[in-house]
């Protein structure tokens, strides 16, 4: 993998390496109307605008999978976060490939999940 690559991982990548007691940290950096709306869960939503100020709540000594919408912003956290030592990998298609998918998602709405 070249400087230059951002680790990456697919959904159906990620399914395969989660069990019901481990997996890897899934960090949701989509803005709160977004996360509102439906979001995977478990996951723990940090703003990619917070994340300088949270990124103690970030654990060095886990894998951990970012997540936006549609995978742009999450890949610039994933390049941050893997420079800085984290073992971290974007969610390729992000928060649309997950969704479409057929996987599911809960969320802070009286509406049903859904990705905005």
């Amino acid at each position: 993998m070249g400087s230059d690559q951002i680790p990456s991982v697919t959904v159906d990548q990620l399914l395969a390496t989660v069990t019901p007691d481990v997996g890897p940290l899934l960090l949701d950096v989509r803005e709160a109307e977004e996360w509102d709306a439906g979001h995977i869960a478990g996951a723990v939503h940090i703003p990619m605008g917070e994340l300088l100020e949270r990124i103690e709540e970030v654990p060095r000594d886990r894998d951990v999978v970012v997540i936006c919408r549609s995978g742009q912003r999450s890949a610039a956290v994933t390049a941050y976060l893997h420079r800085g030592g984290w073992q971290a990998r974007n969610l390729d298609g992000g928060m649309i490939a997950w969704d479409a998918s057929g996987r599911p998602m809960v969320n802070n709405a009286p509406h049903p999940p859904a990705v905005i």
